[in-house]
């Protein structure tokens, strides 16, 4: 089992930053696919971002694709996900979720550990 517990939301205006963690607890983390997922009121889940076990290989969603940057500390068992130029669009819950390998990374039915959500609201 792996324990995922999301902080840094908040409410930011737009064209602000924010920086969310993922921290990790359980078994290795290092051998675990990290990826962050959003959803609005009233839409489907939505893939944002994945990192690989290593931090090698990164891939982002078009809408999120150079504004928010993924980034790993297997040293410190958390995941980070960096997000500048916010726009009210990226407003929802943002969660982490894990998953060992990485095919299909977008499809959030991969992932097999799932954090509780931390909240993102971006004012206009």
């Amino acid at each position: 089992q792996v324990q995922l517990v999301e902080s840094g939301g908040g409410l930011v205006q737009a064209g602000g930053s924010l920086r969310l963690s993922c921290a990790a607890s359980g078994r290795t983390f290092t051998s675990y696919a990290v990826g962050w997922f959003r959803q609005a009121p009233g839409k489907e889940r939505e893939f944002v971002a994945t990192i690989n076990w290593s931090g090698t290989r990164t891939y982002y969603a078009d809408s999120v694709k150079g504004r928010f940057t993924i980034s790993r500390d297997n040293a410190k068992n958390t995941v980070y996900l960096q997000m500048n130029s916010l726009q009210p669009e990226d407003t929802a819950v943002y969660y982490c979720a894990a998953r060992e390998g990485f095919p299909n990374y977008s499809d959030y039915r991969a992932y097999d550990y799932w954090g509780q959500g931390t909240q993102v609201t971006v004012s206009s």
